[in-house]
């Protein structure tokens, strides 16, 4: 009997009432069809399926239909992170700290869960547990019920500092940074309840008003600090009670930091923590730093450098640097003014347009007398924007203010850094301070991509452990950006297309997971990471004797 091999498409036939077959395309006699080609065909249709769908087919292929498919859990994002886990000395940093310990509770693994929870499908702790036991195949953790999570939050924040240190060591280590540059930041994340923390309850003092970075200064919320290598990796972080100042938190920020004794640390910090009492402090203990300065500050040393003649040198395109030194001695302080080309023509454009609708509205005012004019002078001059440009004249009339016109055009696409290190060189403080950046980015991505907020708890004890969980889950997810060069959206979606069916039948169960997509693979390649199993599991079913 000769057979021939084709792919065809049944559809219903309204006219003939019946189901009619298409042919889409003929492969030849059954002998000599390619084998490997239909499988790398039926892997490119199942591309279009979800992991459950493509598992479902994979066994009505088979034609074995006493094999059920019965439930599938994802694998590709835990397998991974659980690797990186593992690399990172996260596991091993707990492991040692517990082994002191008498837990019976799997700490370790409970810990692990809440971060991989953090960096794949955020959720709320008691959603975790489901999460657990329905969504995800984590090794060694079929389940944990939530009271383990909490358990395993107040041991993480008991270790904390330990945790930090132990983890900070083993990825300088893996990935051989360069820790001479430290960056530090903050940012505020903010809480939807009635009111802040009283002072009086030493439990819930954390959640107060202050200045919020997410312009939501009507709510409680909490300070937190990060720092940052140069290769984007967050290595300590800090929690702070919601009406802490940026300048206050620089002596513990170097102190933590002192105490893990690395050797020479340039610390690189923002304008906000710029004071003379905050770089004094950054330069025990034989530190140094760099620091943006304030362009309109008002401060002696600043205008004059400012105001110094000189010739910029270019580094690259849009970046322009120019060193000067004001005052000597002691008193000596070394700046280099940073220029950018194309923001400086970007900011000359937006002044032209805020200058032409601020003389609109001076035309509008005229020489009105009384009220009216009392009220739109009051208001032009009280503008956030166009009062910068507008002063008054000698009989009180609302006039543009060119003088200041002519000092803002001297800013224009600039910005000031001060630095204590004479061994850098110009170009590297200013491509220090631009890589700052890195900070906001992970700030963006603790926000965003981990989900910090909401933040679920009111105890301070629980917020603190939370922002650990949140850092030692972007830790993990910057280390696999920077070994794929992939943005974590991309790794995520390609691992979350890796999943562990579950079949079954009269002879017993079997775990087996998806096929590996070229992407999978080149995601396990550059992070090193052995691929999962194929089978995992074969449980005969247990026949009556």
């Amino acid at each position: 009997m000769v057979r021939y091999i084709q792919v065809a498409h049944n559809f219903w036939d309204p006219k003939a009432r019946r189901s009619q077959t298409k042919v889409l395309l003929n492969l030849g006699r059954e002998e000599g069809v390619d084998k490997e080609a239909l499988k790398r065909l039926v892997g490119s249709i199942a591309r279009f399926l979800g992991p459950e769908e493509a598992l479902k087919a994979g066994v009505e292929l088979s034609g074995n239909k006493r094999i059920s498919f019965v439930s599938s859990q994802e694998l590709g994002g835990p397998w991974l992170l659980d690797k990186l886990w593992k690399a990172l000395g996260i596991q091993a940093t707990l492991q040692g700290l517990l082994k002191a310990r008498a837990y019976q509770a799997p700490i370790e693994r409970a810990l692990f869960a809440l971060v991989a929870n953090r960096a794949l499908a955020p959720a709320s702790k008691l959603a975790v547990e489901d999460w657990v036991k329905d969504e995800v195949w984590i090794k060694d953790l079929p389940e944990v019920p939530v009271h383990q999570l909490y358990r395993a939050m107040d041991f993480l924040l008991e270790a904390a500092a330990e945790v930090q240190k132990e983890v900070f060591f083993a990825t300088a280590n893996l990935f051989n940074l360069e820790v001479d540059l430290i960056y530090f930041d903050t940012t505020s994340t903010y809480f939807e309840v009635e009111g802040p923390d009283t002072p009086e309850d030493s439990k819930r003092h954390l959640r107060q008003r202050g200045h919020s970075k997410d312009y939501r200064s009507d709510l409680p919320q909490v300070v937190i600090g990060l720092a940052v290598t140069r290769e984007g990796l967050p290595v300590r972080c800090w929690v702070w009670p919601g009406n802490t100042a940026d300048m206050s938190v620089v002596s513990e920020v170097k102190r933590d930091l002192v105490g893990w004794k690395l050797g020479r640390v340039i610390a690189v910090v923002d304008r906000g923590f710029v004071s003379e009492e905050n770089l004094i402090t950054l330069q025990h203990a034989g530190g140094q730093y760099i620091a943006g300065e304030k362009l309109r500050s008002g401060k002696e040393t600043a205008e004059a450098a400012i105001n110094r003649a000189g010739r910029y040198k270019v580094v690259r395109d849009n970046l322009q640097v120019k060193e000067i030194v004001v005052g000597e001695g002691e008193r000596r302080i070394r700046y280099v003014l940073v220029r950018n080309p194309k923001e400086a023509e970007k900011q000359k454009a937006e002044r032209k347009r805020i200058i032409s609708e601020v003389t609109e509205q001076l035309k509008a005012i005229g020489d009105l007398k009384g009220e009216p004019h009392t009220k739109a002078c009051c208001k032009l001059i009280a503008h956030p924007v166009y009062g910068r440009y507008v002063k008054t004249d000698a009989k009180g009339q609302p006039v543009l203010n060119e003088t200041k016109v002519k000092q803002e055009a001297k800013l224009d696409g600039k910005y000031l850094l001060r630095t204590s290190d004479d061994t850098l060189s110009a170009e590297d403080v200013a491509l220090g301070y631009k890589q700052l950046l890195e900070v906001e980015d992970a700030f963006r991505s603790l926000k965003q991509t981990l989900e910090l907020r909401p933040v679920y708890h009111r105890l301070s004890d629980r917020i603190r452990a939370h922002v650990l969980l949140c850092w030692l889950a972007l830790l993990m997810i910057r280390a696999a950006e920077l070994k794929t060069g992939q943005t974590w959206r991309h790794i995520r979606a390609a691992m979350a297309q890796m999943h562990l069916g579950d079949f079954r039948g009269p002879d017993g169960r079997i775990l087996q997971r998806t096929e590996i997509t070229l992407s999978q693979k080149a995601i396990f390649n550059a992070l090193r990471v052995k691929e999962p199993p194929l089978v995992f599991a074969v449980e005969p079913s247990r026949k009556p004797s």
